[in-house]
Order: C-alpha cells, then structure tokens, then sequence
C-alpha cells in the first residue's frame, strides 16, 4: 500500500490537479486517493499552502494607466466617429467640397484604425507577457515541490570564493533552475553573468545578481550533459563569455 502511494506523489498529478490541467480521469483519480489516503491528502494540502503562496508572491500588476489609456482611446474613437457623422451631413450640404470632405473622413478614419490596432496590439502583448510568466511561475512551483527534482550546491572558485547558488533539476519535466543567493562584491564596471552550453550550443542568459529569496529562480535550458556558467564580465554583460573569468559551472 506504501508503494502505491508513493508511486502516485512522486507523479505530479496533485500539482497539475491544483493548477486545473488534469484530465477527467485524472481528477477523479486524485480525488479518490485524497478521500482514502491521510498521507495524500496532507500532501495535498501542503502544496496548495506553497500554491497559494507562490500566487500572492507573483501576483501579475496590469501596467500603471493602461486602464485610462485604453478608456481614453475608446471615448477617442466614439468622438471621432461622431465627428466623422457630423462632417457627413454637413459634406451632404455642400456638394462643392465632397471630394475635400471624403479624403478628410477617411484619414480621420485610418487614423481611428491605426489608434485601435495599436491599442489592440499593446493588449495582446500584455496577455502574451502574463502568460509566460504564468507559465514560468507553474515551472517553478512543480520544479520546487516535485521528489524527483534533483537539488545541486554550487559554489565559485578562487575568482569568487564567496558564490554561492543552488541549482534545481528536474529531469523528469525537463526543467531547470538555478537561485544564486550569494554573489562577492565587484568593481563597478564589471558585473556577473549567466550562459548555459546546450548541445553544443552557448545560450547568453543575462546578468545576474544575488537574492536571499528562494523562490527568486533564474530558469536555465534544459538538455542531456547541459553545463552553466556564471562569469565575470563588463559591465552591461558581454556578447561571448570571457573563459578566463569562469567562476562557477554546473554540470546537469
């Protein structure tokens, strides 16, 4: 019976049963072993704790005036339609100036169009942007909580004794994250930063500071016999990392 049990906390069934992407079978599966099993069941309630708290942590905020901005343009457009009807009777008096009148309304026209692509666009891009954090934010949380993520301390050489991060590995989700909770002190023009050597391949992943925060992860590319680096760089980052400044690498 132990096995069994474990067997099902090690899937990740109860995370993707809180974050509502189980299938009808798996729901009522979960929910099943939630009824007969105290182990599960305390499982369960853990994790919707650390859920709960991984949400108000990373609660999206919609962009300051972006509210305003698209009401403006709204009761932009309605008054430039109304302007634009207004025109039309006035162009229906006024024979002599239609061909004047027709070119003014259409620019007005492509004008309220281009505003509302715009506004359009700038929305799309927001839901975009919340969806991948979204998405991030579940990696994180499954990547946290899963018993087949593999947890891996590192630590710099001579260059920056003081390093420390730790990495998290999930070979099962494929999913990688490093926390560097320690970083020594550099002179203002140099900075540190991240790459990532996946199949062959150096992926630049940015500069990096130190967070005491656990859950303030960096995600990392995942692939068989990846390898990351942290370096010492210029200030602003480098294009190509400086071998020479290697201070950390992890091999997952």
């Amino acid at each position: 019976m132990k096995d069994k049990i474990k067997i099902f906390l090690d899937t990740d069934l109860l995370e993707k049963y809180l974050l509502g992407t189980t299938t009808d079978e798996e729901s009522f599966q979960v929910e099943r072993y939630i009824a007969m099993y105290p182990k599960v069941k305390e499982t369960y309630d853990e994790l919707q704790d650390n859920l709960e708290i991984f949400a108000k942590m990373h609660a999206i905020k919609t962009p300051e005036g972006l509210k305003e901005r698209i009401i403006g343009r709204i009761r932009g457009e309605k008054a430039g339609r109304k302007r634009f009807f207004q025109y039309s009777i006035a162009a229906s008096f006024a024979a002599l100036l239609f061909a004047g009148a027709a070119f003014f309304f259409y620019s007005q026209n492509q004008s309220l169009q281009e505003e509302n692509d715009m506004v359009s666009n700038q929305i799309k891009l927001l839901e975009q942007d919340m969806k991948e954090q979204l998405e991030d934010v579940r990696n994180q949380f499954i990547v946290l909580n899963n018993p087949q993520t593999k947890r891996l301390n590192v630590k710099g050489n001579k260059k920056a004794k003081e390093l420390k991060a730790v990495a998290y590995i999930n070979p099962v989700k494929k999913l990688s994250y490093i926390n560097v909770s320690k970083l020594p002190n550099l002179p203002e023009n140099q900075c540190f930063q991240m790459w990532a050597e996946v199949n062959g391949e150096m992926v630049n992943l940015g500069v990096i500071k130190e967070s005491m925060e656990q859950d303030n992860l960096l995600a990392l590319p995942y692939s068989d016999k990846a390898v990351g680096y942290i370096t010492i760089e210029p200030e602003g980052g480098n294009m190509t990392p400086t071998v020479e400044n290697i201070v950390a690498n992890i091999a997952y």
